[in-house]
């Protein structure tokens, strides 16, 4: 296979940017940037996101079964690079951004334009992330989008001409 060509090709799938929280019943707080996620079913209604396996998202989400998918917004650069690197909780702030629980007890930030709350429904673990499938349990809105939903999410291509995932 050529490697080039295959990075380049996988590249030119388009990847919106959304924070993954959970949080389990003693405060461990888990909160990652993905990008790997799309909606699978209707009904029930399901997401699936691919999550890396070494990481402590992934150990909190299979412990609690439950997180959160925040979605965020154009201009939101600043807090996708923020869960770049292991969250840090300090009062009611994940690295540094004001959440509040969800009813499902993961991590809903507040400057998030939507978020959706899920129940594992099964791990698919294969490669170096592993398939998190979760059903759609509660959504909120807390910016109505102007024009098409789909347009007013963070894409990776907002966060710069050097910044990739996949390939």
């Amino acid at each position: 296979m050529d490697n080039d060509a295959k990075k380049i090709a996988l590249r030119m799938i388009p990847y919106g940017i959304y924070v993954m929280t959970a949080e389990d019943d003693n405060g461990n707080v888990a909160a990652a940037t993905v990008n790997w996620v799309t909606q699978t079913a209707f009904a029930p209604p399901l997401v699936v996101v691919g999550v890396k396996a070494d990481s402590g998202a992934y150990s909190l989400i299979k412990e609690t079964k439950t997180f959160a998918l925040n979605m965020l917004g154009k201009g939101q650069q600043g807090a996708a690079f923020a869960f770049f690197k292991p969250a840090e909780k300090d009062g009611d702030t994940i690295s540094g951004e004001a959440y509040h629980r969800g009813a499902n007890g993961a991590p809903i930030l507040g400057s998030a334009i939507a978020s959706v709350e899920c129940s594992v429904v099964e791990i698919v673990e294969r490669g170096d992330h592993h398939i998190v499938i979760g059903e759609v349990t509660e959504a909120s809105l807390n910016k109505a989008p102007e024009g098409r939903p789909d347009e007013a999410i963070l894409e990776m291509k907002d966060l710069g001409d050097n910044v990739f995932y996949g390939g």
